[in-house]
């Protein structure tokens, strides 16, 4: 097997280990309890995984109806008779706000005898949507803050205040039911009100800090979006009770462990990488450079990089990270791949991109300049006349990005 062989072997096999099935399975055998309790049992799952999520909890107990809320492509069949509903991503649209007020509908009269298993991957941001502003307006301050750089926490700061399920008012409308809330968490640190924008968290931010923000990435606020911004959040909830069930450092941990089946020595440098995606790929050519021939090492990172869009091409933070090491590890005995657990980079069919020491020879080949090509944020492109995109299509799963580097010594 090559370089390039081993990488992608590493990242297939981090993401079956990240997927939400037995998460789901090993945490509900330890809330029996919750489940068998007198009362309406009503199922609401949200976000990439939702389908998966959902399908195992469905056969873990007796539920009294539910709701499904994934990304489109991500649900493959009826899980029992719950609605499902597939909405968009990264920019919410009419089925994001249906699939809000479909779940809205389920909890809508419950009592304070009934309980709610409710179900959160990433994505919900996007997915779960039922804004207190115009959806127009909604998606263009969306639209925005993606394209400004801004990180996930920045982002959902705002948009937890722009809407009628995010930052613990999903919860608020459960009342008085009780809420279990199971979450696979894709935000480095795993704050739980910043997952998928906190619709059954508390909020740690502040009106103040989210005004801050809105001035410091220029967003064209209406007077409407302004006074939600400077109004307060649920600070506490007494009907959740939350827990994390999956996250990027599962990723990290299979990744080495497939690393080191393999003969490569691991090394997890991060799992809170956190910073531009090229930047992130030029440092690790550098540190391919100085550990060539050192042994067969792999550098291992885990977390989400942003891309500040200025261009016009296609891509994602993923595929940007791989072509800016693409130069960098030039001749060298050397591979880096970069992938969404989640399977979807960007706007995008491709989950990332993987790139060795003959890349930049493969892009001299193709007519690919790779610097015009970073500079027009076309990651997505170049790598593809490469033929170095990574297609795993919709996995099932959204724990954040990992990104390994092979050192073939």
């Amino acid at each position: 097997m090559t370089l390039h062989d081993d990488a992608l072997l590493i990242a297939r096999r981090a993401i079956d280990a990240a997927m939400p099935d037995a998460a789901v399975r090993r945490a509900l055998a330890a809330h029996r309890d919750f489940l068998n309790a007198p009362g309406r049992l009503i199922l609401v799952a949200v976000g990439k995984a939702a389908w998966t999520m959902a399908r195992a909890a469905w056969d873990e107990a007796a539920f009294d109806g539910g709701v499904i809320v994934t990304a489109r492509g991500c649900a493959h069949g009826p899980v029992g008779n719950a609605a499902i509903i597939e909405a968009g991503h990264p920019i919410p649209d009419e089925m994001s706000i249906l699939g809000a007020e479909t779940a809205l509908e389920r909890v809508r009269g419950l009592t304070e005898h009934d309980r709610v298993l409710f179900l959160l991957s990433g994505g919900g941001s996007a997915l779960f949507e039922k804004p207190l502003i115009a959806p127009d307006e909604l998606a263009r301050i969306t639209e925005h803050l993606l394209r400004s750089g801004a990180d996930i926490v920045a982002i959902n700061t705002i948009r937890k205040r722009l809407s009628a399920v995010k930052g613990g008012r999903f919860a608020l409308a459960c009342r008085p039911a009780r809420v279990l809330s199971l979450v696979l968490s894709d935000v480095l640190g795993d704050p739980l009100d910043m997952i998928a924008s906190g619709p059954a968290a508390p909020d740690t931010s502040t009106s103040r800090e989210a005004l801050a923000l809105a001035g410091r990435y220029a967003l064209p606020l209406s007077d409407a979006a302004r006074a939600c911004l400077a109004r307060e959040t649920p600070k506490a909830l007494d009907n959740v009770e939350s827990e994390i069930i999956g996250s990027v450092s599962l990723l990290c941990a299979s990744a080495a462990d497939t690393a080191r089946a393999l003969g490569y020595e691991p090394l997890l440098l991060t799992d809170r990488l956190d910073c531009e995606a090229r930047e992130a790929g030029a440092f690790l050519a550098a540190m391919a450079k100085t550990h060539a021939g050192r042994g067969r090492r792999a550098f291992i990172l885990g977390g989400e990089t942003v891309v500040h869009v200025r261009g016009r091409g296609l891509g994602g933070r993923n595929q940007e990270l791989a072509l800016a090491a693409a130069g960098g590890l030039n001749g060298l005995n050397a591979a880096l791949m970069s992938v969404g657990s989640d399977g979807r980079d960007g706007p995008t069919d491709a989950a990332g991109g993987c790139v060795d020491g003959a890349s930049l020879e493969r892009c001299r080949a193709a007519g690919v300049d790779i610097a015009a090509a970073l500079a027009d944020n076309d990651a997505y492109h170049a790598l593809d006349r490469i033929g170095a995109l990574i297609r795993t299509g919709p996995t099932g799963t959204n724990v954040g990005d990992l990104t390994v580097l092979l050192i073939g010594g």
